[in-house]
């Protein structure tokens, strides 16, 4: 689809949903994949954990910013969406700060970020047309991420191998959300175009 008076130049709705469907892939599959890495070693070093979730972090960040700078959403929305991949970016890197970071802190700054991520996919879904291509998938995303996030918050002191358990099936929940999100996408930005 093209705009009317250009019709070289893709409208806006097609070349969101050609890039949404990419970053939502390439998030689903990072977050499958860690989720499943987590649950098959449970018993992973403190140290390996906090990197593979702050890769995790660091990555889901920068889609974040790059997504927010290139919707065409309310400035509120933007900037909030550029705050969510900022403090999701941060989290990350403060992930590698040490070998021996405690529990409490990884867990408080995993659900924060989820919580805040949640939350800012929320009531950015539920702010878009009815009609917007994989607009549902986007709140239910937004909705698991925030239980996610509460969760962690609600009980940081908990074992290495609860938080590493509980963190993976979150993970490969949130990535399979993700992958529909995608091939949803995927399928409108065809259409799309």
């Amino acid at each position: 689809m093209t705009l009317p008076g250009n019709p070289t130049e893709p409208s806006p709705l097609a070349a969101l949903a050609r890039f949404g469907w990419h970053a939502a892939l390439t998030l689903g599959l990072i977050a499958l994949g860690l989720g499943i890495v987590v649950l098959a070693w449970p018993h992973s070093t403190l140290e390996v954990v906090g990197v593979l979730f702050g890769i995790y972090l660091v990555i889901s960040g920068i889609l974040q910013i790059v997504l927010a700078s290139t919707v065409h959403v309310s400035t509120g929305l933007r900037v909030l969406g550029f705050i969510s991949g900022a403090l999701s970016l941060l989290l990350g890197l403060l992930c590698f700060r040490g070998p021996y970071q405690s529990v409490l802190l990884l867990s408080l700054w995993i659900g924060i970020g989820w919580l805040f991520r949640g939350t800012t996919a929320t009531v950015a879904a539920l702010d878009l047309p009815g009609g917007t291509p994989g607009r549902g998938w986007q709140i239910a995303l937004g909705l698991i991420t925030a239980i996610a996030g509460v969760i962690l918050l609600v009980d940081p002191f908990g074992s290495i191998l609860a938080l590493t358990v509980m963190a993976g099936i979150w993970l490969v929940l949130i990535g399979l959300v993700e992958l529909g999100h995608a091939v949803s996408l995927r399928s409108e930005a065809k259409r799309l175009a």
